[in-house]
């Protein structure tokens, strides 16, 4: 398992900015026998995987730096994008199809994979679906909890996304993961990984006044 930090710089058009070229850099690449995650370096640090399962590449909503969807798309045959939040569009679409592999967005079930597909949230505006594998208990979260500033209030490790702080939902309080993979900020592997998940619940209301903080101290 190896985790390197990337200062190389991509230049690519934001969605939401139209034609105007927005520099991407990364923070992390962390590289394991589950493939390959990246975290760009930026206050939300958004984090995209490239999920190796039975010699299959499933793409989690992912976002196109340099030559880094390649590298994921190396490692077997690409399967599908799975965008797992309504919201997140990325470049979903775009790496679909251009690998000409199938997006599934917020999907219910994931038909060829090992993947438990967890309704977690389903509310207007907001539909998510988290992964589990259970067989390598890998848990993969779009935004529910994350390992960035903003989700952990500043305390490192995992939080709960500030909105839903108050009324945490439980939809994946009961896995036990081995690796957390979140859709913001860095996996987290081993035996910390279900310790944070769990404490990412525990603290949920009581670090709410930090967690404003945290969002503050981010985009500073």
């Amino acid at each position: 398992m190896r985790s390197t930090a990337s200062s190389r710089a991509s230049t690519t058009p934001a969605a939401s900015s139209g034609s105007r070229p927005v520099p991407r850099d990364l923070l992390t690449v962390d590289e394991s026998a589950l493939g390959i995650s990246w975290v760009l370096d930026e206050p939300m640090q958004r984090a995209c995987h490239a999920i190796l399962a039975d010699g299959k590449v499933w793409f989690v909503d992912p976002i196109e730096v340099d030559d880094i969807v390649d590298r994921g798309a190396a490692l077997g045959e690409p399967a599908g994008v799975l965008q797992l939040l309504d919201r997140h569009n990325r470049d979903c679409a775009k790496v679909a199809e251009r690998l000409g592999i199938e997006h599934l967005n917020v999907p219910d079930a994931v038909p060829g994979s090992p993947f438990e597909a967890i309704k977690a949230l389903r509310f207007p505006g907001w539909k998510e679906t988290a992964l589990w594998w259970p067989e390598r208990r890998v848990l993969v979260v779009a935004e529910i909890v994350g390992t960035n500033q903003i989700a952990n209030a500043g305390g490192g490790g995992a939080g709960m996304h500030p909105m839903l702080r108050a009324l945490p939902p439980g939809s994946i309080r009961r896995y036990e993961p081995e690796h957390l993979l979140p859709g913001h900020g860095a996996p987290i592997h081993g035996p910390e990984a279900t310790t944070e998940l769990e404490r990412a619940y525990a603290r949920s209301r009581r670090d709410i006044p930090k967690a404003v903080v945290g969002v503050i101290k981010a985009y500073r």
